[in-house]
């Protein structure tokens, strides 16, 4: 029997984490949701719960609210474009593993999805972005969750209607189906990656490292 799902999800006010947001709050397999956010969402759902906290470094005065949930969808990262080495780091690596750490001490039987992105260095040998996500990678799979899955998506293609939605994707989505005719495993909509994200809780997968190809397949 299949366990119902109870998701926190990060990033909420970012493209992907609005996107994965919006696929959970209409699947059924989804019982609740808890998003963390600096500011309102604007979102408001049955299933939702939304916590307004500023100090992502520190959760220690919401514990409490963080117990009892099966799954994190973690999908907080930034581009490291037009920023330092430093403070790149600090958001996707050391962010993220603190969160995370916290996580896996509250709730040891949840699945821990995170969003990395195609290219990641697993050997951590690349100066730039590629080992910063690696090395987050690698890390995220040494703490005590039930199942860490680490999702590499290539080209995204976003769910129109959505507010998150990079202005860019307004003048390259006809990229997407040229791109999913010609190299279907570098090309996934954004249903497509929440759905995996969801399948994995429950069906598990025999990676850890989800590929473009990986989480079309897991999406059915």
């Amino acid at each position: 029997m299949k366990a119902s799902i109870r998701a926190i999800i990060t990033g909420t006010t970012g493209m992907v984490g609005e996107g994965v947001l919006h696929e959970c709050l209409q699947n059924p397999a989804i019982e609740a949701v808890l998003i963390i956010n600096r500011k309102a969402s604007g979102y408001t759902h049955p299933k939702l719960t939304e916590i307004i906290h500023a100090d992502f470094y520190d959760f220690s005065s919401i514990e409490n609210q963080l117990k009892g949930y099966n799954a994190c969808f973690f999908c907080l990262g930034i581009t490291s474009v037009g920023i330092t080495k430093e403070e790149y780091y600090k958001i996707t690596y050391t962010l993220t593993l603190h969160i995370a750490t916290t996580l896996s001490r509250l709730n040891p039987e949840m699945t821990f999805c995170y969003i990395s992105g195609a290219g990641t260095d697993s050997t951590e040998k690349s100066n730039g972005w590629a080992g910063v996500k690696g090395k987050t990678e690698n890390d995220l799979m040494k703490l005590p969750f039930k199942q860490v899955f680490a999702f590499r998506p290539g080209f995204i293609k976003a769910i129109d209607g959505l507010t998150k939605t990079h202005k860019l994707y307004k003048y390259i989505s006809w990229l997407y189906p040229i791109g999913r005719a010609i190299y279907p495993t570098g090309f996934s909509t954004l249903q497509e990656l929440a759905a995996a994200m969801i399948h994995s809780v429950n069906q598990g997968y025999p990676q850890r490292v989800i590929l473009g190809k990986d989480i079309i397949a897991l999406a059915k």
